[in-house]
């Protein structure tokens, strides 16, 4: 079931300082919903659900082989003839082949995550892609306007996955970063309901961008073990670990617990990397292996109790976003 389109009285209101209609526009969607392109979640199944239920959803390339991104971008496009993207962080290998599949494949939607923006902006805009990229501070946000980026996702700390060093919470990044930008700014990072929605629209959001809601889904691509421990958790059961070698937000299960240790203890870089291993994040979210796995999930999860089809994610998101937006109309000073 797709969810009822948004009342114009709510679109305009003044107590909303983002402009939704730029997102809409800019990606050609029903509504500004953009799916995570979270690693081992999001394969053509999921982004091709949340783009026919009016999102845009988007391909996580970040964990598959070229041969295996390839595949998934053909079964999106013959799933949906609607609009969706894929995500591409750049600190993984493959990288020049997978923006190499993006542009014979015809991907009209880029974002780039993990990296310098500067470095495949110009070269996917002069192939009429649309370029966004991730950022968690005012320093990247600056350097995505200046090379061209056509929009920024800023994402706060709670956030699952990869994340910056600053710990900027999104209830501060977004205010602060939206007078500095003129570029369309997405909300990320501890959004999973409507009323999250509508606080990042009237912190000055155009958009946002959800991820742990959408991996505990029927069309997610990780394993029933990773969703069933996603709608277990309460709040506490995930914290931001690893910036010695990369930040990420994950569940404290085993491997957590013995990284934790080896940093309390002062383990070098050198250490953690190899305790880290290839492969853990495969081995936990898409294998099913909650104890030796690194699950990276954000700190939203703690309020999923149910594990639900993409267009009841998505009916749910704008029927709560559009009763929050009245319910502030009405309780005005």
């Amino acid at each position: 079931m797709v969810a009822p389109p948004l009342e114009k009285e709510t679109q305009n209101t003044n107590i909303m300082t983002g402009n939704i209609n730029r997102i809409k526009d800019l990606f050609g969607i029903e509504y500004p919903i953009i799916q995570g392109g979270m690693v081992w979640n999001s394969g053509w199944k999921l982004a091709s659900a949340v783009s026919k239920a009016g999102g845009l959803g988007l391909i996580g390339g970040g964990s598959m082989y070229p041969d295996v991104f390839r595949e998934h971008v053909r079964q999106c496009k013959e799933a949906t003839n609607k609009p969706f993207g894929v995500n591409i962080p750049l600190l993984y290998p493959n990288v020049e082949d997978l923006i190499q599949i993006v542009v014979d494949e015809g991907v009209k939607i880029v974002f780039t995550s993990a990296g310098s923006p500067s470095k495949y902006t110009a070269f996917l805009k002069e192939k009429g892609i649309t370029v966004v990229h991730v950022v968690a501070n005012k320093k990247f946000a600056l350097k995505c306007q200046e090379v061209g980026v056509d929009a920024v996702v800023a994402e706060g700390f709670e956030a699952g996955g990869h994340n910056g060093l600053e710990e900027n919470t999104t209830l501060t990044l977004i205010p602060y970063l939206r007078p500095q930008l003129s570029i369309p700014l997405i909300a990320a990072g501890g959004i999973g309901s409507g009323q999250a929605f509508a606080a990042a629209i009237a912190l000055g959001a155009d958009g946002v961008q959800i991820g742990s809601r959408f991996a505990a889904t029927e069309e997610s691509s990780s394993h029933q073990n990773f969703k069933d421990k996603i709608v277990s958790l309460i709040d506490g059961d995930t914290k931001l670990t690893m910036k010695r070698v990369v930040p990420v937000r994950m569940i404290k299960n085993k491997f957590f617990r013995e990284i934790e240790q080896m940093e309390i203890t002062g383990a070098s870089r050198e250490a953690l990397k190899e305790h880290l291993g290839r492969g853990r994040a495969k081995k936990g979210m898409f294998e099913g292996d909650m104890d030796e796995g690194e699950l990276e999930i954000g700190q939203v999860s703690a309020t999923i109790d149910q594990i639900l089809p993409v267009s009841e994610v998505m009916k749910n998101l704008v029927e709560d976003y559009q009763k929050t937006i009245k319910n502030l109309t009405s309780n005005q000073f």
